[in-house]
């Protein structure tokens, strides 16, 4: 196999779980056309897929620093699928709610486990990381299209058919267990820590500043879709348009954001990516007409050009515990988000979406003065030739 094989299929496996979180934010409006729901009700199922994946991605992540466990790539995509798929087949909130949680237990599953992997499999290039947070971008990007294809043409009880990426994505995981399992320290035993310091309080500020990041962007995945539509004249079209062009853009900042933090360093390109995103926002909030859309793109391109950068800054900062680092970066902190979303939701039923999502804007501008204060890592940890990286080395 070639030597970047691995970082392809763990990126296109990446793409195939993260459908199913842009799927949540897909399916809002056709809870709300379908049950009626209020825009507190329908945040509530953005809250259930948040939840327990913002609890259960950290110890996820505690495991994986004991344990190698490739093992959950299969499974977690698995359970992210069926979740999503039975999400529509019942017409009790409180089942609905169940189900879309099971898919977030899925999702919460899959990201330390495979961030680790991706680092190993990397040597912890920035570039590659990247291009294992394009995967799961595109799969971002490509949910609102998903799910109009599966469900906009009939129905919620179309939901089943959602579980195919799911499918695809399992049969993608046996080529990187038949390489991983080749090889016995990637796939038993306990992970080999390293003897650089953890600079705990650096971790913290990061974690601050991601769920900042968080909360802005959760919160206009749940309701850019329904503001779009308020600001069109109630075309689905535009609806659709907008939420496909604030995932797809992050395809394009996590690229960008490698490739820029190769010539400078991550902290600095960070800081610049928030500023321009505090812009963006108050543009896609503000801006009449179809200008938003150009917003709505910068903004995505904004908060997406740090989102690997964050995650291999956080295993530099915690470099003996790098499932746990990741575990936080894109489980906890990112799933903070939807906690949020029921209160720009009760906001929006007492008085209206444009006013609910206003108080946004400052949300980037918070993740940059706590990135004022962060240092970039002197040492920057990236795996040599050990036992478990050779392990991932198809040579």
């Amino acid at each position: 196999m070639r030597r970047n094989t691995p970082i392809l299929l763990l990126a296109v496996g990446h793409a195939c779980v993260d459908v199913y979180q842009g799927a949540v934010a897909a399916l809002i409006p056709y809870f709300v056309a379908e049950r009626d729901y209020t825009y507190a009700a329908a945040s509530g199922i953005v809250l259930a897929a948040s939840l327990l994946s913002s609890v259960a991605q950290p110890v996820f992540g505690v495991l994986t620093d004991r344990w190698a466990m490739p093992w959950l790539l299969p499974a977690s995509t698995l359970l992210s699928g069926v979740g999503i798929a039975l999400s529509g087949l019942t017409g009790s909130y409180g089942l609905t709610l169940v189900f879309v949680a099971i898919s977030g237990i899925g999702v919460a599953a899959y990201h330390p486990e495979s961030a680790r992997v991706a680092r190993l499999a990397g040597r912890g290039s920035h570039t590659a990381m990247s291009w294992f947070s394009l995967g799961g971008n595109i799969g971002f990007a490509l949910a609102p299209i998903t799910v109009s294809l599966a469900v906009g043409q009939g129905s919620l009880r179309w939901t089943p058919v959602l579980v195919l990426p799911a499918l695809a994505g399992v049969a993608l995981c046996v080529p990187v267990l038949r390489l991983l399992n080749g090889h016995g320290t990637a796939t038993s035993g306990r992970t080999s820590p390293t003897q650089a310091p953890d600079d705990v309080r650096a971790f913290l500020k990061l974690s601050l500043a991601v769920i900042f990041r968080s909360i802005v962007f959760t919160g206009l995945s749940t309701f850019i879709s329904l503001y779009a539509q308020q600001r069109l004249h109630g075309s689905t079209t535009a609806g659709t348009l907008a939420l496909f062009l604030l995932f797809l853009g992050g395809a394009v900042g996590s690229v960008l954001g490698g490739s820029l933090a190769d010539r400078y360093d991550r902290v600095r390109v960070s800081r610049w990516s928030y500023l321009l995103s505090a812009v963006a926002v108050a543009g896609v909030i503000h801006t009449p007409g179809p200008t938003m859309f150009l917003f709505v793109a910068l903004t995505s391109i904004g908060l997406y050009v740090p989102f690997s950068l964050q995650v291999t800054l956080a295993q530099d900062y915690l470099p003996s515990r790098i499932g746990t680092a990741g575990g936080v970066t894109l489980g906890l902190t990112v799933s903070v988000g939807g906690l949020v979303s029921p209160l720009l939701g009760r906001l929006a039923d007492s008085t209206s979406l444009q006013t609910a999502l206003t108080p946004l804007i400052a949300m980037p501008v918070l993740s940059w003065l706590l990135f004022l204060a962060l240092p970039e890592p002197v040492n920057t940890h990236k795996p040599g030739p050990t036992t478990q990286e050779a392990s991932l080395d198809p040579r």
